[in-house]
């Protein structure tokens, strides 16, 4: 494959490698005279030291690279979306420049933590990695195209939108902002419950499009799954893949500089998990699969928790229990009712692999050890009357479903489990915040 910088793009980034190496050498002069000290403001700053407005010329230059960066963005969206690492890292690259620049503003007006500091060292590198990969990348997949098709916009808002899994997503922030109050005892504070569900958000909705991503080729053949935008081919894979990777990485950088850095932490191991962990190995290689693969969706109440206190507790772990030991009996039934999809798509769910009769058998088992667990909060006088009564009832509701699915035959009963135990979840979650503020 032959090598040139003579495209448009691959000149572009180059002059976005001039800029931020610009901006970094200033950046470096800037912090060996100590200039920070002199421009505490952000961004503007009006300093009687000749060191503050070195670092006024620090910013300036980094509003320059970001014009550069948007437009590079904007052109490799618009030019290259079918380049799979191409579009990836001009997406990345974006991310780590923009993510760099609010860590760089939050450690001013934060007094530099040490946390921050070091994510702004690491992010630094990782951005000159990742630009310096773009840059050979580029000289070997940019291109010029001749005509740039026309695009339906508002599809492809509804089809980013779908990547996301929003039902999914809106699920898990219930279970986040349960873990937020009951965490902190107390309504928590706007600005951080808003800037701990956008970030939960983002990672989940970020981890929805990967898993999209990587099972493009499985959806096709599963009629629950076959008009996902990446498997009816509405958006191409390098959209797809670029898109969770964006999401994922703009999730860290705002729990880690918004939040606190467990929150942030907690949700790259929930992203880690499901992605890698799930999506890559477990998914089509045990009847295991959503059994260890449940404590990727456990973790978000544990976010919310860190998000509020700073630290884990027992309490924090066992909402990790519930949400762990809930997806169990949530995705078997549904797997009951979608039995042929699993067979097609080859993986081995475990009605696909044990039979139906094994699969309502263990779904009442299951479900059964979830109410148990519920109830060890009230029992560890981690609850109140209000959960206890309301876990109580919830869990002989969801008992007599799972007993139902047991008991009879075809799909009507386990698709009832599979709705009511979506309900049951957002209602237990529901019932430890009334039971904390109460």
């Amino acid at each position: 494959m032959k090598y040139s910088l003579s495209s448009s793009f691959a000149r572009l980034a180059l002059m976005l490698l001039g800029a931020i190496l610009g901006l970094t050498v200033v950046g470096r002069i800037a912090a060996q005279a100590g200039a920070a000290a002199t421009c505490v403001t952000w961004p503007v700053c009006f300093p009687d030291m000749p060191s503050g407005w070195l670092q006024m010329l620090h910013r300036f230059l980094a509003a320059v690279a970001a014009v550069l960066m948007i437009t590079i963005l904007r052109k490799a969206w618009r030019e290259q979306r079918e380049h799979r690492i191409l579009l990836s890292l001009t997406t990345v690259t974006a991310v780590l420049f923009f993510g760099e620049t609010l860590v760089g503003a939050m450690q001013v007006l934060k007094g530099f933590p040490t946390d921050l500091v070091v994510l702004h060292t690491v992010t630094a590198i990782t951005l000159w990695v990742s630009l310096c990969a773009l840059i050979f990348v580029a000289g070997m997949q940019a291109n010029d195209p001749l005509e740039i098709p026309a695009l339906n916009n508002r599809q492809r808002l509804k089809d980013f939108f779908a990547l996301n899994k929003p039902w999914i997503v809106a699920l898990l922030l219930v279970t986040t902002y349960a873990g937020l109050v009951v965490g902190g005892k107390a309504w928590p504070p706007f600005w951080l419950a808003f800037w701990t569900l956008l970030g939960g958000a983002l990672a989940a909705g970020g981890s929805s499009a990967l898993n999209q991503y990587i099972d493009r080729e499985l959806d096709k053949n599963m009629q629950r799954t076959s008009k996902r935008p990446l498997a009816a081919s509405r958006l191409t894979p390098a959209e797809g893949l670029a898109f969770g990777l964006a999401l994922c990485l703009t999730s860290y950088f705002i729990l880690a500089t918004l939040v606190n850095f467990l929150a942030a932490l907690l949700s790259l191991a929930g992203i880690f998990y499901y992605v890698v962990v799930y999506s890559l190995w477990l998914k089509k290689a045990t009847v295991q699969n959503i059994v260890i693969g449940g404590g990727a969706g456990a973790i978000p109440p544990m976010v919310g928790w860190a998000a509020a206190t700073g630290h884990l507790s027992l309490a924090a772990w066992i909402l990790f229990a519930i949400v762990f030991m809930w997806t169990p009996p949530h995705f078997w039934a549904l797997a009951i009712v979608r039995l042929k999809d699993y067979e097609r798509a080859g993986i081995p769910m475990l009605p696909v692999v044990r039979g139906e009769a094994e699969t309502r058998r263990q779904i009442l088992i299951y479900t059964f050890e979830l109410v148990a667990v519920t109830l060890l909060l009230p029992v560890l006088h981690l609850a109140g009357t209000i959960y206890f009564v309301s876990a109580a009832l919830l869990g002989l509701s969801l008992i007599y479903t799972a007993w139902r699915v047991w008991r009879l035959p075809g799909i009507k009963s386990a698709w009832t489990m599979y709705r009511w135990s979506s309900m049951y979840l957002a209602f237990i979650f529901l019932a430890l915040v009334i039971d904390a503020v109460m």
